[in-house]
């Protein structure tokens, strides 16, 4: 009886999504990035203000946006996470001002504070970041 029950409990357990996010894209290869941003060269001083954005297509699968929330920095992928990566070969697109990214192959949105598309299977690719002074480092 013990067995049954530990065997319900598991399986309940395993079934349970939780509302929990999927950063497993299989869309999405997975490319070393090391990037670092000093955020007192004149191209990225608007990142130490909340709101500003800064793209970089040197590295990840379509290139990198950073993004000051106002209590941290995000950074993402700019490849759309939920079409293929053979199939749509353009890096997503952030107007200046603007806090959501657009798949243009889609026209899906994503916000900039959280990498969530409304009713999208896979949000952004997210990158860790770490601050060392006025230096940004985006690592995966």
């Amino acid at each position: 009886m013990k067995k049954i029950l530990l065997l319900f409990l598991v399986g309940l357990t395993l079934s349970c999504d939780g509302g929990s996010v999927n950063y497993n894209n299989p869309n999405i290869p997975n490319y070393q990035v090391n990037l670092q941003i000093n955020m007192n060269l004149p191209g990225y001083t608007n990142l130490q203000f909340p709101g500003n954005r800064v793209l970089d297509y040197s590295q990840g699968a379509r290139g990198i946006v950073v993004f000051n929330t106002g209590s941290g920095y995000n950074a993402f992928d700019l490849a759309c996470p939920n079409q293929a990566f053979n199939v749509c070969s353009e890096p997503m697109t952030v107007a200046q001002g603007n806090t959501n990214a657009e798949c243009n192959c889609d026209d899906s949105f994503y916000s900039l504070y959280t990498g969530l598309g409304s009713g999208q299977q896979y949000p952004m690719k997210p990158y860790r970041v770490s601050i060392n002074g006025n230096t940004l480092i985006i690592t995966n």
